[in-house]
């Protein structure tokens, strides 16, 4: 069964681009374009990878991350934020409301594929 991965970002581009970097690769692709979107998705699927953005209107991707953590089936869920915000105080953030890695865009797309099959194989 293909690992299911929950892309989250207001960036229609950026989750273009994921989808077609992630697709080939056998993974399962699911979008949303906001905090309360994903919530609902999170409601209705269950996912093995979470991706964020942090900066979206409505619900900020900390924001969000805190929320998907109080869930308890995603508790140990992997989250990764992927984020053009790159400051040491965002990454440590990021991981203080529950985050597993922290990583800022532009990223090259090997080194996503590899984190990503590292983190859910």
């Amino acid at each position: 069964m293909a690992k299911r991965i929950l892309i989250v970002d207001d960036d229609e581009m950026v989750r273009m681009a994921l989808n077609e970097l992630l697709k080939p690769e056998g993974y399962e692709i699911h979008i949303a374009s906001g905090g309360a979107e994903a919530l609902k998705r999170l409601d209705e699927n269950g996912y093995d990878l979470l991706m964020l953005d942090i900066i979206m209107p409505e619900m900020d991707g900390f924001e969000l991350c805190k929320r998907i953590r109080e869930i308890e089936d995603y508790r140990e869920t992997p989250i990764v934020f992927l984020s053009a915000k790159s400051r040491e105080e965002d990454r440590a953030k990021g991981l203080d409301v529950g985050a597993n890695l922290f990583l800022s865009k532009p990223i090259s797309p090997d080194k996503l594929l590899k984190i990503v099959s590292d983190t859910i194989g």
